[in-house]
């Protein structure tokens, strides 16, 4: 019997290796047979795209000084392959949402300038290409701190540089990226996106993940009105309308800043990372798929890990079982079966808080999987 596990990280919790070892522990605790298990590391282009990427490039971590959303001083961290010739880098590292403090979360005032310096690290290395994950970030600037960080310029109309922050986009009048990074122009930029959302409208940046990252219905309001500035000054500066296109809302609309000013290309994460992983490959002659990630609700339809995993599986045998493994079920989870999942399973036993939840993560996992084996066991008999 073979099982594959390609499973998501768990946010604030386990990463996507540690999610399938403790599960592949606890299943094979009351296992009644021998189960030969394929652990393939997953993400979606959110947290955890490096590690993800890191076993099939051949990655080497290093360790870059950088600033986190609200320009405090932090250690941030890349990923370069020389044999691949290849960086790769997680807007979580140094913008991420996980980088402020509860208390301290404003999306106003957040930015992107930490993602900038990463990508301004990675051009000292021997590399011609930049795989940037475009998920967990805490702005919702459009890039801008990260331009600024690489030698851009936002003017006002007045030809002042704007602040950081996103709220400040709505005073910008000119983009100047003439002073850019000039190693820029010879690599192949790529922005891995966990989000199909445009930079605007309902399903934009700002009312879709603005109210996670501390925004209010006001700010809302007003980083939307600052993002449609961005889009349209954005969109005469490339000849583009960029305002309604897929993926362009991503990591606060950093997506928008990095495929308008640094050429960049954005493709589905899921479906590079299944590519590079050789999932499709890999997955033959399974008898059961697990994957899974942090939360699942209506979301996860929309370029998550879990629905990614199920719709490979599907074209590549629709007969093989794909069960979904989470922290917290959410909100519309349900519509997650109509993309292939066969089931959903929260590791949750009772009521708990989530920081209870999160330290106890591996043994509620390990629990779940135990489970899971046993039922799985008699159902095969």
């Amino acid at each position: 019997m073979k099982i594959v596990i390609a499973s998501d990280s768990f946010k604030e919790s386990l990463s996507s290796v540690e999610v399938a070892n403790y599960f592949r522990q606890g299943w094979e605790q009351f296992s009644p047979q021998k189960v030969e298990f394929d652990i393939i590391s997953m993400a979606d282009g959110g947290e955890g795209t490096s590690e993800a990427l890191q076993h099939a490039l051949g990655t080497e971590e290093i360790q870059v000084p950088a600033h986190d959303p609200l320009m405090k001083p932090i250690t941030a961290s890349m990923h370069i392959s020389k044999k691949h010739s290849t960086a790769v880098i997680d807007v979580a590292s140094a913008s991420g949402l996980d980088k402020i403090p509860e208390g301290e979360r404003n999306p106003s005032l957040a930015t992107s300038y930490g993602t900038g310096e990463l990508i301004k690290a990675c051009l000292d290395y021997d590399i011609d290409r930049i795989l940037i994950g475009l998920g967990g970030s805490g702005t919702n600037d459009g890039g801008a701190g990260m331009l600024q960080a690489l030698g851009g310029k936002l003017l006002d109309n007045n030809h002042q540089e704007l602040p950081y922050g996103g709220v400040f986009l709505k005073q910008l009048d000119t983009l100047d990226m003439t002073s850019l990074d000039p190693r820029l122009a010879k690599k192949e930029i790529i922005g891995l996106c966990d989000v199909d959302n445009p930079l605007t409208g309902p399903r934009g940046a700002s009312y879709t993940f603005g109210p996670q990252k501390g925004a209010s219905e006001a700010v809302m309001a007003s980083l939307e009105k600052a993002l449609s500035t961005f889009g349209k000054v954005l969109s005469t500066y490339t000849n583009k309308a960029v305002g309604e296109q897929p993926h362009m809302g991503a990591a606060g609309g950093l997506a928008a800043g990095l495929a308008g000013c640094l050429k960049g290309r954005l493709e589905s994460g899921i479906s590079f990372i299944l590519k590079e992983n050789n999932f499709y490959e890999r997955v033959q002659g399974a008898s059961l798929v697990i994957t899974g990630e942090g939360k699942i609700d209506f979301q996860s339809a929309f370029g998550k890990t879990p629905v990614g995993v199920a719709k490979a599986v599907q074209k590549i045998n629709p007969s093989i079982p794909v069960i979904a493994i989470c922290g917290q079920l959410g909100e519309g989870f349900e519509s997650v079966y109509e993309e292939g999942i066969t089931a959903v399973f929260s590791v949750s036993e009772g009521p708990s808080t989530l920081q209870e939840a999160l330290k106890d993560s591996k043994n509620l996992l390990a629990h779940l999987a135990g489970n899971l084996s046993k039922f799985y066991g008699q159902m095969m008999n």
